[in-house]
């Protein structure tokens, strides 16, 4: 069984907080509910419907004075303000640029929009971004294919 300290009662110096001096990659995952359809597709998903889909973000940088990369609840803040809105119980065919909304296009779009809002951000890059459709079909794109 662990037992908590009654109290911290010193600070650890801040140049020992840190401690790896390599690149470190940090993923959030996020769940949003949306329909859509799929243009010059013959399947039955030319009709309109719905999925849980599941979201995982990557991203890495190096560690600040904490330690940390990035704090998970500023990942979650980003999602908020400029992705979920656009998908979570949206009609994405109206929701997202005009697009086939395929898992391969959204996934695209998602990265490029998450990329823009960490860019001005202490050194941090995206690295990837995958969409779960159903629970064992996804789509993902990383940043070296961005490059390439």
């Amino acid at each position: 069984m662990f037992l908590a300290p009654k109290e911290i009662k010193e600070e650890i110096p801040n140049k020992s907080l840190v401690y790896t001096p390599k690149r470190v990659l940090v993923s959030k995952e996020f769940t949003f509910d949306a329909a859509h359809h799929l243009f010059h597709y013959a399947g039955k998903c030319k009709s309109l419907h719905g999925h849980t889909y599941r979201l995982q973000i990557a991203i890495s940088g190096m560690l600040d004075e904490r330690g940390m990369v990035f704090d998970f609840a500023d990942l979650k803040i980003i999602y908020k303000e400029h992705l979920e809105p656009h998908l979570d119980h949206r009609y994405l065919n109206e929701s997202l640029p005009y697009m086939n909304t395929t898992a391969e296009n959204m996934v695209y779009w998602i990265y490029k929009t998450f990329e823009a809002n960490l860019s001005q951000i202490r050194g941090l890059r995206m690295e990837s971004v995958r969409l779960y459709e159903t629970p064992s079909s996804y789509a993902e794109f990383r940043r070296e294919w961005d490059l390439e």
